[in-house]
């Protein structure tokens, strides 16, 4: 397996509930796995731990077979949302110097074709460009070496409807051209429909529906519920789904998230700026 985890558990802190929750599963070269899930689900911190970049104990985390704590397995490709706000990233330097100082110049060809599907200007400062510009160079960054491993999390957001378009296309045909492996946690999942060879569904930390082949067939478990539907039906359901369950925990003792209607006295807060309050 590509991938492979085993009773994979997570907390933040000793104080917090388990960021991830007894998570197995199993994922072939070669394939790309869309994650869907409510923000907090745990999606991020799964793919931070394959990527080697949280300790944990007492679980079996493997990449290519190898220990991802122990035995760091090479060509694993880490892309998530932090990069782009990091200040060295922002600093006063041409996009060319940028991409030549992380080793651009030994990967020509597979970065300029990134730079072309990307739209990037290698002339940009990366101090003067938008969020959405940066997120592009740290794309072609992060992809313009082959990778055998790709954990993406989130870092499409910011890209514009044709570029994310191009550039799925272009993983695709990475992906079956080098039978590398996908894992793409997102929150937008229109014209993402013929990208994914498998979809899974986490929920508090849980992995509620592990890895499953994409489209759905007529033998898959995901069939009776939802027939020939599209991945962006399938995961409103989930995610309507994981907003009823939360709430349903709300009514047995959960914290309730919203505003607090019921609340007679004012709060600290409140009364404070009230006090100080001279706009009337």
């Amino acid at each position: 397996m590509a991938v492979a985890i085993r009773s994979l558990s997570y907390a933040h802190s000793a104080v917090t509930d388990p960021a991830l929750n007894n998570i197995s599963l199993d994922l072939p070269p070669g394939s790309r796995t869309v994650i869907v899930g409510a923000n907090g689900a745990g999606k991020s911190t799964l793919l931070e731990i394959l990527a080697g970049k949280r300790l944990v104990n007492g679980a079996d985390v493997r990449i290519q077979n190898r220990d991802v704590f122990r035995d760091s397995p090479p060509g694993v490709t880490f892309l998530g949302t932090a990069w782009a706000m990091n200040p060295v990233v922002r600093g006063d330097i041409l996009v060319s110097h940028f991409l030549d100082s992380v080793g651009g110049y030994r990967y020509k060809e597979r970065r300029d074709t990134l730079l072309d599907l990307l739209d990037v200007d290698v002339d940009w400062r990366m101090h003067q460009i938008s969020d959405g510009e940066r997120r592009r160079v740290q794309l072609v960054f992060g992809l313009m070496q082959e990778f055998q491993i790709l954990l993406l999390d989130e870092v499409t957001v910011d890209l514009d409807v044709l570029v994310r378009d191009e550039l799925l296309t272009f993983l695709k045909r990475d992906s079956e051209t080098r039978g590398a492996t996908i894992i793409y946690a997102t929150h937008i999942f229109d014209g993402l429909n013929q990208f994914p060879t498998h979809i899974a569904h986490m929920s508090f930390g849980r992995l509620v529906t592990p890895p499953t082949p994409w489209p759905i067939q007529a033998d898959s478990v995901l069939s009776s519920q939802f027939g020939q539907s599209t991945l962006y039906n399938v995961a409103l359901q989930w995610l309507k789904e994981d907003r009823e369950y939360r709430r349903e925990l709300e009514k047995n003792g959960r914290k309730v998230r919203g505003a607090r209607r019921d609340q007679a006295v004012p709060s600290d807060s409140e009364t404070f700026y009230k006090k100080y309050d001279y706009s009337h």
